[in-house]
Protein backbone atom coordinates (compact mmCIF):
# COMPACT_ATOMS: atom_id res chain seq x y z
CA UNK A 1 0.00 0.00 0.00
CA UNK A 2 1.42 3.45 -1.52
CA UNK A 3 2.51 5.93 1.61
CA UNK A 4 -0.12 9.19 1.24
CA UNK A 5 1.57 12.63 1.24
CA UNK A 6 -0.26 15.42 2.28
CA UNK A 7 1.33 19.41 1.73
CA UNK A 8 0.75 22.97 2.10
CA UNK A 9 2.46 25.67 0.45
CA UNK A 10 2.77 28.91 1.29
CA UNK A 11 4.30 32.14 -0.21
CA UNK A 12 4.98 33.36 -3.46
CA UNK A 13 4.72 31.84 -6.96
CA UNK A 14 7.76 30.98 -7.41
CA UNK A 15 7.86 28.36 -3.87
CA UNK A 16 4.61 26.97 -5.57
CA UNK A 17 6.04 26.26 -8.25
CA UNK A 18 8.82 24.09 -6.55
CA UNK A 19 5.82 22.42 -4.20
CA UNK A 20 4.34 21.34 -7.67
CA UNK A 21 7.94 19.50 -8.86
CA UNK A 22 8.07 17.87 -5.67
CA UNK A 23 4.70 16.25 -5.66
CA UNK A 24 6.07 15.20 -9.32
CA UNK A 25 8.57 13.67 -8.05
CA UNK A 26 6.33 11.69 -5.06
CA UNK A 27 3.87 10.78 -7.18
CA UNK A 28 6.56 9.18 -10.13
CA UNK A 29 8.30 7.71 -6.80
CA UNK A 30 5.15 5.66 -5.85
CA UNK A 31 3.63 8.17 -2.98
CA UNK A 32 -0.26 8.69 -2.99
CA UNK A 33 -1.04 12.37 -3.08
CA UNK A 34 -4.13 13.42 -0.65
CA UNK A 35 -5.56 16.47 0.14
CA UNK A 36 -6.62 16.84 3.41
CA UNK A 37 -3.23 16.51 5.29
CA UNK A 38 -5.00 14.50 8.20
CA UNK A 39 -5.78 11.89 5.18
CA UNK A 40 -1.82 11.84 5.26
CA UNK A 41 1.30 9.84 6.72
CA UNK A 42 3.71 12.27 6.10
CA UNK A 43 2.57 16.53 5.52
CA UNK A 44 4.75 18.41 4.03
CA UNK A 45 4.86 22.35 4.95
CA UNK A 46 6.56 24.22 2.26
CA UNK A 47 6.96 27.62 3.91
CA UNK A 48 7.73 31.15 3.28
CA UNK A 49 10.38 33.36 5.23
CA UNK A 50 10.45 36.67 3.31
CA UNK A 51 8.84 38.91 5.80
CA UNK A 52 7.99 39.08 9.16
CA UNK A 53 4.02 38.02 8.28
CA UNK A 54 5.38 35.11 5.64
CA UNK A 55 7.17 33.63 8.55
CA UNK A 56 4.72 34.00 11.29
CA UNK A 57 2.30 32.29 8.65
CA UNK A 58 4.70 29.49 8.37
CA UNK A 59 5.18 28.86 11.80
CA UNK A 60 1.49 28.18 13.02
CA UNK A 61 1.29 26.43 10.10
CA UNK A 62 4.05 24.19 11.07
CA UNK A 63 2.37 23.73 15.11
CA UNK A 64 -0.49 23.38 13.49
CA UNK A 65 0.34 19.90 11.64
CA UNK A 66 2.70 18.62 14.76
CA UNK A 67 -0.71 19.48 17.02
CA UNK A 68 -2.17 16.65 15.09
CA UNK A 69 0.29 14.16 16.14
CA UNK A 70 -1.82 13.95 19.55
CA UNK A 71 -4.62 12.08 17.88
CA UNK A 72 -2.36 10.64 14.98
CA UNK A 73 0.95 9.03 16.96
CA UNK A 74 1.80 7.75 13.97
CA UNK A 75 1.98 10.91 11.71
CA UNK A 76 5.21 12.73 10.42
CA UNK A 77 5.83 16.48 9.80
CA UNK A 78 8.90 17.66 7.09
CA UNK A 79 9.43 21.31 6.49
CA UNK A 80 10.59 22.78 3.51
CA UNK A 81 11.04 26.32 1.76
CA UNK A 82 12.41 29.44 2.16
CA UNK A 83 12.04 29.53 6.33
CA UNK A 84 14.01 26.19 6.69
CA UNK A 85 16.56 27.14 4.31
CA UNK A 86 16.70 30.24 6.04
CA UNK A 87 16.59 29.13 9.90
CA UNK A 88 17.90 25.69 9.25
CA UNK A 89 18.57 23.69 12.46
CA UNK A 90 16.88 26.35 14.43
CA UNK A 91 13.55 24.77 13.47
CA UNK A 92 14.30 21.71 15.33
CA UNK A 93 15.85 23.52 18.22
CA UNK A 94 12.36 25.67 18.52
CA UNK A 95 9.52 23.12 17.26
CA UNK A 96 11.67 19.67 17.58
CA UNK A 97 8.77 17.87 17.25
CA UNK A 98 8.96 18.23 13.71
CA UNK A 99 10.56 15.25 11.63
CA UNK A 100 12.42 17.03 8.97
CA UNK A 101 14.02 20.08 8.35
CA UNK A 102 15.75 20.48 4.82
CA UNK A 103 16.92 23.27 2.45
CA UNK A 104 15.84 24.17 -1.35
CA UNK A 105 18.37 22.29 -2.15
CA UNK A 106 17.44 19.36 -0.91
CA UNK A 107 13.81 19.08 -3.09
CA UNK A 108 15.61 16.69 -5.60
CA UNK A 109 15.60 14.51 -2.94
CA UNK A 110 12.26 14.38 -1.27
CA UNK A 111 11.53 10.94 -2.14
CA UNK A 112 14.36 9.45 -0.16
CA UNK A 113 14.00 12.09 2.78
CA UNK A 114 10.38 11.44 2.56
CA UNK A 115 10.79 7.34 3.08
CA UNK A 116 13.88 8.02 5.80
CA UNK A 117 11.10 10.03 8.00
CA UNK A 118 8.32 7.32 6.97
CA UNK A 119 10.73 4.80 8.64
CA UNK A 120 11.60 6.65 12.04
CA UNK A 121 14.71 8.65 10.79
CA UNK A 122 14.98 12.24 11.87
CA UNK A 123 16.15 14.01 8.44
CA UNK A 124 17.95 17.27 7.96
CA UNK A 125 19.80 18.26 4.37
CA UNK A 126 21.32 21.57 3.42
CA UNK A 127 22.75 21.22 -0.08
CA UNK A 128 23.92 24.16 -1.53
CA UNK A 129 20.87 26.55 -2.48
CA UNK A 130 21.86 26.37 -6.44
CA UNK A 131 21.23 22.31 -6.16
CA UNK A 132 17.30 23.61 -6.32
CA UNK A 133 16.19 22.19 -9.99
CA UNK A 134 14.03 24.69 -11.48
CA UNK A 135 12.93 22.74 -14.40
CA UNK A 136 10.85 19.34 -14.54
CA UNK A 137 7.49 17.74 -14.50
CA UNK A 138 4.72 19.57 -11.91
CA UNK A 139 1.25 18.73 -10.41
CA UNK A 140 -0.35 21.75 -11.16
CA UNK A 141 -1.97 23.05 -7.95
CA UNK A 142 -4.05 26.21 -10.02
CA UNK A 143 -6.79 25.52 -12.17
CA UNK A 144 -6.36 23.74 -15.49
CA UNK A 145 -6.64 27.06 -17.34
CA UNK A 146 -3.74 29.01 -15.98
CA UNK A 147 -0.24 28.15 -14.81
CA UNK A 148 2.76 30.10 -13.49
CA UNK A 149 5.97 29.57 -15.50
CA UNK A 150 9.14 29.83 -13.41
CA UNK A 151 11.62 31.19 -15.78
CA UNK A 152 14.55 31.68 -13.55
CA UNK A 153 16.00 31.33 -9.83
CA UNK A 154 17.72 33.19 -7.15
CA UNK A 155 18.25 37.29 -6.79
CA UNK A 156 21.13 39.32 -7.78
CA UNK A 157 19.67 42.83 -7.65
CA UNK A 158 20.86 42.57 -3.02
CA UNK A 159 17.70 45.22 -2.16
CA UNK A 160 19.18 45.80 1.44
CA UNK A 161 15.96 45.65 3.10
CA UNK A 162 15.42 42.16 1.25
CA UNK A 163 16.61 38.65 2.45
CA UNK A 164 16.10 36.45 -0.52
CA UNK A 165 19.40 36.27 -2.30
CA UNK A 166 20.84 34.90 1.29
CA UNK A 167 17.73 32.28 0.56
CA UNK A 168 17.76 31.14 -2.69
CA UNK A 169 21.49 32.27 -4.03
CA UNK A 170 22.34 34.41 -7.09
CA UNK A 171 20.08 34.95 -9.93
CA UNK A 172 20.02 32.18 -12.65
CA UNK A 173 18.22 31.81 -15.78
CA UNK A 174 16.68 28.15 -17.33
CA UNK A 175 17.50 27.73 -20.99
CA UNK A 176 14.86 28.80 -22.75
CA UNK A 177 14.44 25.49 -24.68
CA UNK A 178 13.34 23.94 -21.41
CA UNK A 179 11.13 26.92 -20.68
CA UNK A 180 9.59 26.97 -24.19
CA UNK A 181 9.32 22.66 -24.07
CA UNK A 182 7.35 23.27 -20.80
CA UNK A 183 5.12 26.10 -21.86
CA UNK A 184 3.99 23.75 -24.76
CA UNK A 185 3.55 20.96 -22.71
CA UNK A 186 0.99 23.28 -20.56
CA UNK A 187 -0.75 24.44 -23.19
CA UNK A 188 -1.38 20.69 -24.36
CA UNK A 189 -3.00 19.98 -20.63
CA UNK A 190 -5.05 22.68 -21.23
CA UNK A 191 -3.59 25.33 -19.85
CA UNK A 192 -4.34 28.77 -21.58
CA UNK A 193 -2.78 31.34 -19.37
CA UNK A 194 1.02 31.22 -18.60
CA UNK A 195 1.68 33.57 -15.92
CA UNK A 196 5.26 34.64 -16.14
CA UNK A 197 7.47 34.44 -12.74
CA UNK A 198 11.18 34.74 -11.14
CA UNK A 199 12.48 37.18 -8.96
CA UNK A 200 13.38 39.69 -12.11
CA UNK A 201 12.17 38.66 -15.11
CA UNK A 202 13.42 41.31 -16.56
CA UNK A 203 16.82 40.24 -15.95
CA UNK A 204 16.48 36.49 -17.65
CA UNK A 205 19.28 35.90 -20.07
CA UNK A 206 22.07 38.12 -18.75
CA UNK A 207 23.78 34.96 -17.23
CA UNK A 208 23.41 32.73 -19.92
CA UNK A 209 23.93 34.67 -22.97
CA UNK A 210 25.49 37.55 -21.66
CA UNK A 211 22.59 40.06 -22.64
CA UNK A 212 18.88 40.21 -21.71
CA UNK A 213 16.25 37.37 -23.62
CA UNK A 214 13.09 38.05 -22.17
CA UNK A 215 11.85 39.84 -25.17
CA UNK A 216 13.25 37.11 -27.59
CA UNK A 217 11.47 34.41 -25.05
CA UNK A 218 8.08 36.20 -25.19
CA UNK A 219 8.19 35.75 -28.85
CA UNK A 220 9.01 32.18 -28.90
CA UNK A 221 6.12 31.60 -26.57
CA UNK A 222 3.74 33.39 -28.21
CA UNK A 223 3.82 31.45 -31.08
CA UNK A 224 2.55 28.28 -28.93
CA UNK A 225 -1.27 27.29 -29.93
CA UNK A 226 -3.30 26.91 -27.31
CA UNK A 227 -1.71 29.70 -25.08
CA UNK A 228 -4.36 32.94 -24.97
CA UNK A 229 -2.37 34.84 -22.37
CA UNK A 230 0.88 35.50 -21.94
CA UNK A 231 1.65 37.74 -18.29
CA UNK A 232 4.30 39.32 -16.82
CA UNK A 233 5.03 39.96 -13.12
CA UNK A 234 8.07 41.24 -11.51
CA UNK A 235 9.25 43.93 -13.90
CA UNK A 236 12.33 45.75 -12.77
CA UNK A 237 12.17 49.25 -13.72
CA UNK A 238 15.53 50.13 -14.92
CA UNK A 239 15.33 47.08 -16.92
CA UNK A 240 12.05 47.76 -18.77
CA UNK A 241 13.74 49.27 -21.92
CA UNK A 242 11.81 50.18 -25.27
CA UNK A 243 12.41 46.29 -26.44
CA UNK A 244 10.34 45.06 -23.98
CA UNK A 245 7.68 47.98 -24.21
CA UNK A 246 7.05 47.43 -27.60
CA UNK A 247 6.85 43.74 -27.28
CA UNK A 248 3.98 43.98 -24.91
CA UNK A 249 2.05 46.95 -27.32
CA UNK A 250 2.14 44.83 -30.33
CA UNK A 251 2.09 41.05 -28.63
CA UNK A 252 -1.59 40.53 -29.21
CA UNK A 253 -1.26 37.48 -26.84
CA UNK A 254 0.86 39.12 -23.88
CA UNK A 255 -1.85 40.61 -21.51
CA UNK A 256 -1.59 44.53 -21.43
CA UNK A 257 -0.34 44.01 -17.27
CA UNK A 258 2.73 45.03 -15.92
CA UNK A 259 3.59 44.23 -12.74
CA UNK A 260 6.85 46.58 -11.62
CA UNK A 261 7.70 46.74 -8.21
CA UNK A 262 8.66 50.27 -7.38
CA UNK A 263 9.33 50.39 -3.40
CA UNK A 264 9.72 54.32 -3.13
CA UNK A 265 10.02 57.40 -5.58
CA UNK A 266 12.11 58.96 -3.39
CA UNK A 267 15.91 58.98 -4.36
CA UNK A 268 17.28 58.74 -1.01
CA UNK A 269 14.85 55.73 0.51
CA UNK A 270 15.87 54.36 -3.05
CA UNK A 271 19.47 54.91 -2.71
CA UNK A 272 19.20 53.36 1.00
CA UNK A 273 17.47 50.79 -0.88
CA UNK A 274 20.19 49.55 -3.22
CA UNK A 275 17.81 50.33 -5.35
CA UNK A 276 17.79 53.00 -9.27
CA UNK A 277 16.09 55.78 -9.97
CA UNK A 278 13.91 58.96 -8.56
CA UNK A 279 10.87 60.70 -9.14
CA UNK A 280 11.36 62.48 -12.17
CA UNK A 281 12.85 58.75 -13.86
CA UNK A 282 9.86 56.53 -13.07
CA UNK A 283 7.57 59.32 -14.03
CA UNK A 284 9.18 59.15 -16.84
CA UNK A 285 9.40 55.42 -17.44
CA UNK A 286 5.61 54.99 -16.44
CA UNK A 287 4.54 57.97 -19.05
CA UNK A 288 6.46 56.01 -21.86
CA UNK A 289 4.63 53.05 -21.09
CA UNK A 290 1.11 54.50 -20.72
CA UNK A 291 2.00 56.34 -23.99
CA UNK A 292 2.79 53.29 -26.21
CA UNK A 293 0.97 50.35 -24.39
CA UNK A 294 -3.20 50.74 -24.53
CA UNK A 295 -5.19 50.34 -22.13
CA UNK A 296 -2.27 49.05 -20.02
CA UNK A 297 -2.76 48.22 -16.59
CA UNK A 298 0.39 48.90 -14.06
CA UNK A 299 0.57 47.02 -10.77
CA UNK A 300 2.88 48.14 -8.50
CA UNK A 301 4.05 47.35 -4.92
CA UNK A 302 5.63 50.16 -2.07
CA UNK A 303 7.58 49.65 1.30
CA UNK A 304 6.51 52.80 3.90
CA UNK A 305 8.20 53.47 6.92
CA UNK A 306 12.09 52.58 6.00
CA UNK A 307 14.94 53.63 8.03
CA UNK A 308 15.11 57.04 7.75
CA UNK A 309 12.49 57.71 5.79
CA UNK A 310 11.66 61.31 6.51
CA UNK A 311 8.13 63.14 6.34
CA UNK A 312 8.65 64.83 3.00
CA UNK A 313 9.97 61.81 1.43
CA UNK A 314 6.67 60.28 2.75
CA UNK A 315 4.73 63.14 1.62
CA UNK A 316 6.53 62.56 -2.24
CA UNK A 317 5.26 59.07 -2.03
CA UNK A 318 1.98 59.99 -1.39
CA UNK A 319 2.30 62.99 -4.22
CA UNK A 320 3.39 60.13 -6.64
CA UNK A 321 1.22 57.93 -5.89
CA UNK A 322 -1.41 60.36 -6.51
CA UNK A 323 -0.01 61.61 -9.78
CA UNK A 324 0.33 58.00 -11.20
CA UNK A 325 -2.78 57.14 -10.39
CA UNK A 326 -1.71 53.18 -10.12
CA UNK A 327 -4.48 50.48 -11.61
CA UNK A 328 -3.43 47.73 -9.26
CA UNK A 329 -1.45 49.05 -6.06
CA UNK A 330 -0.15 47.54 -2.35
CA UNK A 331 1.72 49.13 0.24
CA UNK A 332 3.29 47.44 2.96
CA UNK A 333 5.28 48.48 6.06
CA UNK A 334 8.81 47.65 6.38
CA UNK A 335 9.37 44.54 7.72
CA UNK A 336 12.82 44.77 9.83
CA UNK A 337 14.68 41.66 8.35
CA UNK A 338 17.61 39.93 10.32
CA UNK A 339 21.25 39.87 8.82
CA UNK A 340 19.86 42.36 5.82
CA UNK A 341 21.76 45.51 5.69
CA UNK A 342 18.42 47.99 6.01
CA UNK A 343 18.62 45.73 9.53
CA UNK A 344 21.27 48.13 10.65
CA UNK A 345 20.63 51.36 9.15
CA UNK A 346 20.23 54.64 11.31
CA UNK A 347 16.60 56.18 11.31
CA UNK A 348 14.74 52.92 12.18
CA UNK A 349 10.97 53.99 13.82
CA UNK A 350 8.74 52.05 15.23
CA UNK A 351 5.94 49.81 13.95
CA UNK A 352 3.12 51.91 14.09
CA UNK A 353 4.58 54.48 12.60
CA UNK A 354 5.51 52.33 9.66
CA UNK A 355 1.90 50.56 9.67
CA UNK A 356 0.19 53.83 9.74
CA UNK A 357 2.53 55.55 6.69
CA UNK A 358 1.01 52.36 4.62
CA UNK A 359 -2.67 52.56 6.16
CA UNK A 360 -2.32 56.02 4.52
CA UNK A 361 -1.15 54.93 0.89
CA UNK A 362 -3.53 52.04 0.81
CA UNK A 363 -6.58 54.48 1.74
CA UNK A 364 -5.51 56.81 -0.74
CA UNK A 365 -4.89 54.07 -2.82
CA UNK A 366 -8.83 52.71 -2.43
CA UNK A 367 -10.00 55.98 -3.90
CA UNK A 368 -8.45 55.81 -6.61
CA UNK A 369 -9.11 52.95 -7.48
CA UNK A 370 -13.05 53.76 -6.66
CA UNK A 371 -12.49 56.55 -9.40
CA UNK A 372 -10.77 54.18 -11.83
CA UNK A 373 -13.80 50.98 -11.58
CA UNK A 374 -16.52 53.91 -11.84
CA UNK A 375 -14.31 54.79 -15.51
CA UNK A 376 -14.80 51.34 -16.74
CA UNK A 377 -18.47 51.65 -16.68
CA UNK A 378 -19.76 51.07 -20.18
CA UNK A 379 -16.39 49.36 -21.40
CA UNK A 380 -15.88 45.39 -22.28
CA UNK A 381 -13.61 43.48 -21.14
CA UNK A 382 -11.45 40.88 -22.38
CA UNK A 383 -12.03 37.83 -19.08
CA UNK A 384 -11.87 34.45 -18.14
CA UNK A 385 -14.47 32.78 -16.40
CA UNK A 386 -12.97 31.75 -13.23
CA UNK A 387 -16.31 30.07 -11.68
CA UNK A 388 -20.31 30.51 -10.99
CA UNK A 389 -21.56 32.17 -7.78
CA UNK A 390 -24.97 30.61 -6.78
CA UNK A 391 -25.59 33.30 -4.13
CA UNK A 392 -25.37 35.88 -6.29
CA UNK A 393 -26.55 33.29 -9.34
CA UNK A 394 -23.44 34.81 -11.79
CA UNK A 395 -20.18 33.98 -13.32
CA UNK A 396 -17.14 35.59 -11.90
CA UNK A 397 -13.12 35.77 -13.95
CA UNK A 398 -10.51 37.90 -13.96
CA UNK A 399 -10.19 40.42 -16.62
CA UNK A 400 -6.63 41.34 -18.68
CA UNK A 401 -6.55 43.64 -15.68
CA UNK A 402 -6.18 41.26 -13.17
CA UNK A 403 -3.59 38.74 -12.03
CA UNK A 404 -4.46 35.53 -10.21
CA UNK A 405 -4.39 35.16 -6.68
CA UNK A 406 -3.39 39.08 -6.41
CA UNK A 407 -6.27 40.79 -7.92
CA UNK A 408 -10.07 41.47 -8.19
CA UNK A 409 -12.90 39.84 -9.78
CA UNK A 410 -15.55 40.54 -12.25
CA UNK A 411 -18.85 39.38 -11.73
CA UNK A 412 -21.05 38.88 -14.55
CA UNK A 413 -24.30 37.19 -16.10
CA UNK A 414 -24.53 35.39 -19.00
CA UNK A 415 -27.72 33.86 -21.15
CA UNK A 416 -25.80 30.70 -21.68
CA UNK A 417 -23.69 28.39 -20.06
CA UNK A 418 -19.84 28.93 -19.15
CA UNK A 419 -17.15 26.54 -18.65
CA UNK A 420 -14.06 27.63 -16.55
CA UNK A 421 -11.41 28.99 -18.69
CA UNK A 422 -13.56 30.45 -21.26
CA UNK A 423 -12.59 33.53 -22.56
CA UNK A 424 -15.27 35.72 -23.16
CA UNK A 425 -16.22 39.71 -23.44
CA UNK A 426 -17.71 41.17 -20.38
CA UNK A 427 -19.30 44.55 -21.30
CA UNK A 428 -19.77 46.58 -17.55
CA UNK A 429 -22.59 47.56 -16.22
CA UNK A 430 -22.00 48.53 -12.80
CA UNK A 431 -19.16 49.02 -9.40
CA UNK A 432 -20.78 47.00 -6.44
CA UNK A 433 -18.71 47.37 -2.99
CA UNK A 434 -15.88 47.98 -4.65
CA UNK A 435 -16.24 45.25 -7.50
CA UNK A 436 -17.12 45.78 -10.90
CA UNK A 437 -20.28 43.69 -12.58
CA UNK A 438 -21.68 43.26 -15.87
CA UNK A 439 -23.03 41.15 -18.87
CA UNK A 440 -21.37 38.65 -21.06
CA UNK A 441 -21.62 40.62 -24.63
Amino acid sequence: MSKKIGMISLGCPKNQVDAEIMLAKLKDGGFQIVNDPLDADLIIVNTCGFIEDAKKESIENILDMVSYKEDFPGLKVLVTGCLSERYRSEIFDEIPEVDGVIGIGANEDICEICNKILDGEKAESFPPKESLKIEGERILTTPSYWAYLKIAEGCSNNCTYCAIPSIRGPFRSRPSESIISEAKELADKGVKELVIVAQDTTRYGEDLYGKKALVPLLKALSTIDGIKWIRLLYLYPERVDDALIDEIASNEKIVKYMDIPLQHCSENVLKRMNRHGDRKSLTELLNKIRERIDGVTIRTTFIAGFPGETEEEFNELCDFIEEMRFERMGCFAYSEEENTPAAKLDGMMDFEIRADRADIINERQNVILDELNESLVGKTLETIVEGYDAYSDSYYGRTTMDAPEIDTMIYFTCGYELDDGDIIEVEVMNVVDGELTGEVV
